[in-house]
């Protein structure tokens, strides 16, 4: 067979190559003439897979090592008998990661206890649950809203979007792009949305770019504390505007930790296994192991919880790629965005990091490292 993949899926050549022929492209650099004679194509995000893109080609197995598939055409391939596969989950771990951390250095600039805050979940899937689990390990009062599952579970647990707005201090986005139908959620962050939140308010936005009007985000700036953007309406552009008033700026990597790809990979492998009836040989586990043991030093630590996640995952670091941004000339931004991407360094998630600490440290932060998955020495 042939196969035509994303060459930002890692280890894709690794796991595919027993299904036969595999060509790598720059996933915005793929075609319909990339793919004429093509058994199967594997994505991310990026790849708009639709009618353009397949019209008269061969494929007949499509995988995105993604969570999300706003960027397929699910109906077209339904009309044509494509095999569609996704990766759900494979990255909550990291933006999970993502969110604490952002949350850790925000309590740092703006000197507040996370204890005494309440979070609003929009969105409680893969990623949001994850978030909420995380939260609740450092004893924060979690708001929930998730239309879908309050219609399904009829759960009190889940509130109206207007209640968890009035009475939230943080809000914080997980939801899927849908353009239409009832839950819809193109530009679900506009001016009403933002108006019902309190004074002072943050707002986080990790799960699509356009879930928010960012002319809306501009023109309310004013009312919010902080505001975390790792998703752009007009990715891979980015408004420098929007960029100015963030907090938090990072170039749609929430979900980019080693671990997370590498876990996307082998669920549309094992899909693919399955689809045609392969045994399935490849094994994630002899790729991701650490060329070295991690290892964090809380000997010295006065915050351990925030220095040992900030250690594992220095978010500013990566907000700090991105606003260099700005020196760069309009026309190669563009590329610079992706790039930034394309280049992301290998970040492990917290299981991979073992801690050194002494009897001074509080058995609580101890206690919360542990359950966010360190290793305790």
């Amino acid at each position: 067979m042939k196969i035509v993949a994303d060459m930002n899926i890692p280890y894709v050549k690794e796991a595919f190559k027993e299904f036969g022929e595999i060509e790598l492209i720059s996933g915005r650099k793929i075609t319909n003439k990339n793919i004429k004679d093509v058994d199967i194509l594997l994505v991310r995000s990026v790849t708009k897979v639709n009618k353009d893109l397949l019209d008269n080609s061969k494929v007949k197995f499509i995988g995105t090592a993604t969570i999300g598939f706003d960027h397929i055409d699910i109906e077209y391939l339904k009309a044509n008998n494509i095999f569609f596969t996704s990766a759900p989950g494979s990255n909550a771990d990291s933006v999970a990661e993502y969110i604490i951390s952002g949350l850790l250095n925000l309590s740092k600039k703006y000197n507040f206890n996370l204890k005494e805050k309440k979070i609003g979940i929009i969105g409680v899937g893969n990623v949001g649950s994850r978030v909420k689990k995380r939260l609740q390990i450092l004893g924060v009062e979690c708001l929930l809203n998730d239309p879908p599952k309050k219609r399904e579970t009829h759960d009190e647990i889940y509130l109206s979007l207007d209640e968890v707005l009035k009475a939230s201090d943080i809000i914080t986005v997980h939801v899927p792009l849908n353009k239409s139908g009832i839950d819809a959620t193109f530009h679900l962050i506009d001016d009403y949305f933002i108006s019902k939140m309190k004074n002072n308010s943050i707002l986080i936005n990790t799960s699509r770019g356009k879930i928010m009007d960012e002319s809306a985000i501009k023109k309310n700036r004013k009312k919010l504390l902080a505001l975390v953007l790792d998703v752009w309406e007009t990715e891979p552009k980015v408004n420098i505007e929007t960029l100015e008033i963030t907090d938090i700026a990072t170039p749609h990597i929430a979900g980019y930790s080693f671990d997370g790809k590498v876990k996307g990979t082998e669920m549309i492998y094992n899909a693919a296994c399955d689809f045609f009836k392969k045994e399935k040989k490849w094994d994630k586990r002899e790729f991701i192991k650490s060329e070295k043991e991690l290892i964090i030093d809380l000997i010295n630590s006065i915050d351990p919880v925030y220095d040992a996640v900030n250690s594992a995952y220095p978010i500013m670091l990566d907000d700090k790629k991105l606003r260099e941004i700005k020196k760069v000339k309009n026309n190669e931004r563009e590329k610079f965005f992706d790039d930034l991407r394309k280049k992301y360094p290998k970040r492990r998630e917290f299981y991979n990091y073992s801690l050194l600490y002494d009897k001074k440290i509080k058995k609580e932060s101890i206690n919360i490292l542990s359950k966010f998955g360190f290793l305790i020495k």
